[in-house]
């Protein structure tokens, strides 16, 4: 009898521990869209920031960052959204491209920089604000595109004055890239 009441307090206890795992792994994730984080006002005070309003977005651009060189992005993108080195500042004439990460794993996504989430979100006529050195460029945007990541057309070599976010899809993979395709307003 003994032996079978501690199977069942082992059972229970196993089972309270496996839903207090999923909240918090899953938490994180759902507070992004239930409790969305306020806008970093410290955020606003950076020379060079993206501001997306739709999704709730203003983060620190760190300019220059080669996306070939795996930790090079990655200690960037801890502290930001990421330009694309070789590529034109936004507001230069040419394709300025900017990433960052969508996710990474569960247990860290509110706890470290995932400023393109909600990427997927936008939808053609959304608004993007880049401001850098004081100067305000405004754009709007102009389609979705998702690709695999070999798919490196849209980086090297476009001579289309536009603004290109790019993250991974679907969120918590890597497995392709989402692209939003922005003009100046």
């Amino acid at each position: 009898m003994q032996s079978k009441r501690l199977k069942h307090l082992i059972g229970n206890a196993l089972m309270a521990f496996s839903l207090l795992l999923l909240v918090f792994i899953y938490y994180p994730i759902l507070s992004l869209y239930i409790f969305p984080p306020a806008i970093d006002k410290k955020i606003l005070d950076k020379s060079f920031y993206v501001e997306i309003p739709k999704i709730n977005i203003a983060s620190q651009i760190i300019p220059n960052v080669d996306p070939f060189i795996e930790t090079e992005y990655r200690k960037a993108l801890e502290r930001g959204i990421a330009h694309a080195k070789n590529t034109p500042l936004p507001g230069e004439k040419g394709t300025s491209f900017l990433f960052a990460h969508s996710s990474d794993s569960p247990w860290r996504i509110t706890r470290y920089n995932v400023a393109f989430f909600r990427l997927p979100e936008l939808k053609k006529g959304d608004n993007i604000k880049i401001v850098r050195d004081g100067k305000v460029y405004e754009y709007r945007v102009s389609d979705t595109k998702t690709v695999w990541p070999n798919e490196v057309n849209y980086l090297l070599g476009n001579r289309k004055d536009q603004l290109i976010l790019q993250t991974c899809t679907p969120i918590g993979t890597s497995l392709q890239r989402l692209l939003v395709f922005a003009v100046l307003k």
